[in-house]
């Protein structure tokens, strides 16, 4: 005997998720009838249901064109930062070394190398449960750190890095609890908190990322639209020049600095 048609399964799915307040529970049922087996669909269909990140839930995001591996406990790429990659990538030169710092998963790297020409690719961060997936999702040549901003780093790039690339946390501390409820409940308090004015990360990134950025070399960054004056500010005092990038769709605002 089978069970239900996949057309009622769809149907009663997305009824499930739509009474839970998933907004998209159509799409999303199809997506999770497409992942899952009759034995693992209703663990996902309730998980999804009771708030966990559709992504987490899947095991992937869509980010750039590409499939991140992500998991429970994961910071999930946003679309906003796809705008930060293509920023780098534009700004890459041949044959660059680069560096996603903070890089949870490893998305903005992926995406990076799938866009420019890139010698090296490095990668750190501090939770060892995002690098297992960020060692899924970047490319075989990549180097995979585990450790605190530029400590885990070889020396030898002092000096040597084109792009660096940071998706470092900026939510203001009391702003936590207004995040929706699959980042606040389901990912990485260090992935989401900036301190109290969500610039504490960024001024310890500041601080040392010219000893590490080529002549030339540039550092990306993505910021609350009001920050980012606040953000040049820090950066300007770290003896980098700074600019203002935004994308309007989704809205994002990227900081680009540069080491003259």
């Amino acid at each position: 005997m089978t069970s239900s048609t996949p057309a009622l399964s769809h149907a009663a799915i997305a009824a499930r998720l739509r009474a839970a307040g998933c907004v998209f529970a159509e799409d999303e049922a199809r997506l999770l009838i497409s992942a899952a087996g009759p034995a693992e669909l209703d663990d996902m269909v309730r998980r999804r249901a009771a708030g966990a990140p559709l992504e987490h839930v899947l095991g992937w995001a869509e980010f750039c064109g590409l499939r991140v591996s992500v998991g429970e406990g994961v910071f999930v790429p946003r679309q906003r930062t796809r705008h930060l990659v293509r920023q780098a990538a534009a700004l890459a030169p041949a044959r660059a070394v680069a560096v996603d710092l903070c890089c949870g998963s490893g998305a903005l790297g992926a995406a990076l190398a799938a866009q420019a020409d890139l010698a090296e690719l490095h990668a750190a961060d501090i939770d060892p449960a995002a690098l297992r997936h960020a060692r899924r999702n970047l490319p075989a040549h990549a180097q995979v750190h585990q450790g605190d901003l530029f400590g885990p780093l070889p020396a030898r790039l002092r000096g040597r890095v084109h792009i660096l690339v940071a998706n470092i946390p900026y939510v203001p501390t009391a702003e936590i609890a207004l995040l929706p409820a699959e980042a606040r409940l389901h990912e990485p308090r260090t992935a989401l908190d900036g301190g109290p004015d969500g610039l504490d990360v960024l001024r310890r990134l500041a601080a040392e990322a010219p000893l590490w950025l080529a002549p030339g070399g540039h550092l990306l960054v993505e910021t609350a639209r009001r920050q980012a004056t606040a953000a040049c500010a820090i950066l300007s005092a770290a003896g980098l020049t700074s600019r203002v990038t935004e994308h309007t769709d989704p809205p994002a605002t990227v900081v680009i600095a540069e080491r003259p």
